[in-house]
């Protein structure tokens, strides 16, 4: 799938102070925006930070991260479609549309050899790209990756997002509320679910050549322990760390994620 053309530019914003571009692109049929935050620091940039949220939410819970990431390189946002800013495409997007996706804006955008960092159902998508594609990274973030082979129902997952809620911080609980009821809305994110559990992750980690840090918060009860720990074991080149946080940790942690993250990406 090929990036088609430039859909819109939609001007300049700020992400915690710093000035970033914000543009809607459309892939393969598919719309989704772009934000692209740049390089703040001094010296030479580590590298390109690609961050990809998870399901129902938007690249709005990165901004503090991105904040962060900003100093040491470029930093792109993106809102998958359906998701945030992303027009509704009113049809269920499979995970491996979203990678291809993905894939597209890399090519559009010019970006070479980015950091891929992905969240939750992110995980599972910038996983997908690179088993699909490894010569577009070869370094990867996994934060707090979906989802538990042991927990994969609608209940299931449900409940352990309930229980996430009063762990997570009352701006992060307000950022995820608004992008699951008014910018993704409730149907789109029902017509994603099965998609995300009908993903089984663990069948494509043995493929993925990129050197990958996979991040849990050690609050998280979405993420357990030890699947955190076997997604690490399946790729044969990845370590695992687990950082002070519940589910979205690098919104409650922004700084000892980005550490961790600028570490991983260092030559």
């Amino acid at each position: 799938m090929s990036a088609d053309y430039l859909v819109a530019e939609k001007g300049p914003r700020r992400i915690r102070g710093v000035r970033a571009r914000s543009t809607r692109n459309r892939v393969g049929g598919l719309q989704l925006t772009v934000i692209r935050v740049p390089f703040a620091g001094s010296g030479h940039p580590v590298a390109p930070f690609v961050l990809v949220h998870g399901i129902g939410v938007s690249s709005r819970y990165f901004q503090p991260l991105a904040a962060e990431l900003a100093q040491y390189g470029d930093v792109i946002l993106v809102d998958l479609p359906g998701f945030g800013s992303a027009p509704n495409p009113r049809r269920p997007v499979s995970i491996q549309e979203h990678a291809d996706v993905l894939a597209g804006v890399l090519e559009l955008e010019g970006i070479r050899d980015p950091v891929l960092v992905g969240h939750s159902m992110g995980t599972q998508v910038v996983s997908r790209l690179l088993a699909d594609q490894p010569a577009l990274s070869d370094r990867l973030v996994l934060l707090a990756p979906t989802t538990n082979p042991a927990e994969r129902t609608l209940g299931t997952q449900l409940r352990l997002l309930l229980a996430d809620l009063p762990r997570e911080s009352a701006m992060a609980n307000l950022i995820v509320a608004t992008d699951y009821l008014f910018r993704c809305g409730i149907p789109y994110f029902l017509s994603q679910v099965p998609n995300l559990l009908d993903d089984h992750i663990e069948e494509r980690l043995p493929g993925v050549r990129a050197s990958t840090l996979v991040v849990r918060g050690d609050r998280d009860p979405i993420v357990p322990r030890d699947w955190a720990r076997s997604v690490a074991a399946l790729i044969p080149n990845a370590s695992f760390l687990e950082l002070a946080g519940p589910h979205v940790v690098m919104y409650s942690n922004p700084g000892d994620v980005a550490v961790a993250i600028v570490e991983h990406a260092a030559p």
